[in-house]
């Protein structure tokens, strides 16, 4: 019998109770609505929206009816106020808000487009802006005379500027002199987003017809040939998680707190946990579930050959012949001409079909609820995307899957070593005890054991490689980076850190610490004693502690008139994550720290995303990343006419997230120390230093 498991969807049910004090209304779809204007209109959040109307996730259609929830009713109210106020023959003022056109506020107030245009002659001229005040004509009365316009002077001169990719609305004002308000003012479409290729209008008018390219006010290397039509803009959605805050969202999709509400009026209110923000498609943060089956057929069928029942699990076989003519570059790895040794490689994942077969809750319950299993699932579509770039590569590969079945402390491999001893390499299992078993198992076969997502320290295994850099390796990290730049460094530490002021006297020699009060606060004068002019100062901040974090930043931004200042932190600091510390004040310090992982629009990248989202219908996770980095790396190590200890040695690769720069521990085994050392620049995105 074969076994398929299915990711599902997350569904949202509501309880009978849910919404047992507060009323519903119906109210019927208007075309071009979304649903954030919609729980604008009734004061709500989209989240509650969704718990009613669970369908309206795929997306809303015009003249269908939701239940939109109301503790008094005051929403329907609103609703038809408007509307009964024209037809009762006042007149009204209308202030326009963000996104709304001709059409919308036509809608909501029932009179033509011929009446509204005829009580404010303007709009002919300039069109729907944000913030204009607007006369809303009484049904039935007559249209005001329009006055003929004054001749105008000489058009003034059409600049234009083409959105590029991590652009920020902030960065383009400042480029050209003029404040955000005006960029919108002047293009009312980017007040929710800001799409890559988008054509702004800096001054002038654009022309009506198509016409060459017009310089722009700033000189660039190179044009890009003048666009006839906007790109369409596509939108995902995203459910707030618990303590998130503007500063965190904003770290995720590199959006500012201004553009985030803008998007999504609601957040005008706060951050909430369960809110459904709008967020640009390519913005979205990685989804935490993928589609994918699992065994004994892979996700992916495009390697078109029979799955063998193993015993084990499953195995995927393809005989793909190299081809003399073939020499593929990807990133720092080449596939060698006339490479026709074929190379097997072998991933040991933690399906536990077992388990998943003997759970009477049922399969999609356990995905749902079994994280360790997500995990598995995430990683596995990663590694069949990275199996499908070796096909499409003709790489001389033979992969093999097996279920490890694996717990912290148990697994099957042992039971698996006459079908992997005979392998290149190893990827898996997934915990550090059951990676060091299989390592010692295979050491007299001399097969590489690769550890893909383990964090702990390894035993001295001399066939074993841990792929995810240790802590000291990545703080080691970014003191060899400030060193590099002949940097001053000082350290801002609480005394409940001590296991930090440990590492730094033991391992970084000729740190400088800030001195501390009698009650443990920053001695702010000591600090800028220690800072020096003329070079750079590092001064690394690590405290959870609010005030000592408000003094420090308050301590370096005064400083910044007289010295090279720049924040730094070893570890993530969920301190800097609440609304108390200003998201532009760490803009402004171009706070650094390191990561094992980066974000890149580099080609391969995007060209990565883009097809997993198709294969998928969803981002990848961090978890899918991994899955394809890891085995990809590891299938482009053995094409270089090389073993994968040779690669080890000589190589450093980058691939699509992860940095893999492997060394030999003075115990014995192998570690990577690929660490990113990331900044916010001052056009809000992330950076890599080194």
């Amino acid at each position: 019998m074969k076994y398929y498991l299915t990711v599902l969807s997350l569904v949202f049910f509501m309880t009978s109770s849910a919404f047992s004090q507060e009323k519903v209304v119906k109210y019927k779809v208007s075309s071009g609505e979304t649903i954030n204007q919609i729980a604008q209109k009734f004061k709500v959040t989209p989240y509650d929206i969704y718990q009613l109307n669970p369908d309206a996730r795929t997306g809303l259609v015009p003249n269908s009816v939701l239940l939109i929830p109301t503790k008094t009713g005051e929403a329907k109210k609103e609703v038809s106020e408007t509307k009964a106020a024209v037809t009762s023959g006042k007149e009204i003022i209308h202030e326009v808000q963000p996104k709304e056109t001709f059409y919308s506020i036509e809608h909501k107030y029932g009179i033509s487009d011929e009446a509204l245009k005829a009580a404010n002659p303007f709009l002919e001229k300039t069109g729907v802006q944000i913030g204009q005040k607007l006369v809303i004509p009484a049904k039935g009365s007559a249209p005001k005379a329009v006055a003929k316009p004054a001749k105008e002077k000489g058009a003034e001169k059409y600049v234009y500027h083409d959105v590029q990719p991590k652009e920020t609305k902030f960065g383009i004002a400042k480029q050209y002199n003029m404040t955000v308000e005006e960029l919108e003012k002047r293009n009312p479409d980017i007040v929710n987003n800001l799409p890559v290729g988008y054509r702004l209008t800096i001054k002038g008018t654009a022309p009506k017809t198509e016409a060459a390219p017009v310089q722009t006010a700033k000189a660039v290397e190179s044009k890009k040939p003048a666009e006839t039509s906007k790109k369409a803009v596509t939108y995902m959605e995203y459910q707030v998680k618990p303590k998130e805050t503007f500063y965190s969202l904003g770290r995720v999709f590199h959006l500012s707190q201004d553009e985030l509400v803008a998007l999504n009026p609601s957040l005008s209110e706060g951050v909430k946990e369960g809110m459904v923000l709008k967020v640009p498609a390519g913005y979205i943060a990685p989804a935490p579930i993928v589609t994918a089956q699992i065994p004994d057929k892979p996700a992916d069928s495009s390697w078109n050959k029979p799955v063998e029942n193993t015993g084990g699990g499953i195995k995927i076989v393809d005989k793909v012949k190299s081809t003399e003519n073939e020499d593929a570059e990807i990133v720092e790895l080449t596939k060698k001409k006339g490479l026709n040794e074929r190379k097997k490689v072998v991933l040991l994942l933690p399906f536990n079909m077992a388990k998943v077969q003997s759970d009477t809750s049922g399969t999609a319950n356990r995905i749902k609820n079994d994280k360790f299993l997500n995990m598995t699932l995430d990683f596995y579509s990663g590694a069949m995307m990275a199996i499908d770039s070796a096909k499409v590569l003709k790489l001389p590969i033979d992969v093999a899957i097996y279920d490890s079945q694996e717990t912290k402390t148990t697994s099957n491999v042992v039971g698996l070593t006459p079908k992997i001893q005979d392998a290149d390499a190893v990827i898996g299992p997934f915990y550090q005890s059951n990676a060091e078993t299989t390592a010692n198992m295979l050491r007299s076969y001399n097969v590489p054991v690769i550890s893909p997502l383990s964090k702990d320290s390894a035993n001295p295994i001399d066939n074993l490689y841990q792929t995810i850099p240790s802590n000291d390796v990545i703080k080691n990290s970014v003191f060899d980076y400030m060193r590099s730049k002949n940097g001053n460094i000082v350290a801002v530490v609480d005394k409940k850190k001590e296991s930090v002021i440990n590492y730094i006297k033991q391992n970084q020699k000729g740190v400088a610490f800030a001195s501390l009060t009698e009650t443990g606060g920053l001695d702010v004068a000591n600090l800028k004693s220690l800072l020096i002019p003329n070079r750079m100062n590092y001064v690394v901040m690590e405290t959870g502690n609010t005030a000592m974090v408000k003094a420090t930043i308050k301590a370096l931004l005064d400083s910044q008139k007289t010295c090279q200042v720049q924040l730094v932190i070893l570890e993530p600091n969920s301190t800097l994550d609440t609304d108390e510390i200003s998201f532009d004040n760490l803009v402004k310090l171009k706070l650094m720290y390191p990561s094992v992982t980066r974000e890149s629009d580099e080609q391969p990248v995007l060209i990565y995303e883009k097809q997993y989202r198709l294969k998928n219908k969803a981002n990848p996770t961090t978890y899918a990343t991994r899955g394809f980095d890891v085995t990809f790396d590891t299938m482009m190590r053995l094409s270089q006419g090389k073993t994968f200890q040779e690669t080890a040695d000589l190589m450093t690769t980058q691939q699509v997230d992860n940095k893999f720069q492997y060394y030999r521990k003075e115990d014995g085994g192998h570690a990577n120390k690929g660490v990113y050392i990331l900044y916010y620049d001052s056009d809000l995105t992330l950076k890599v230093a080194n």
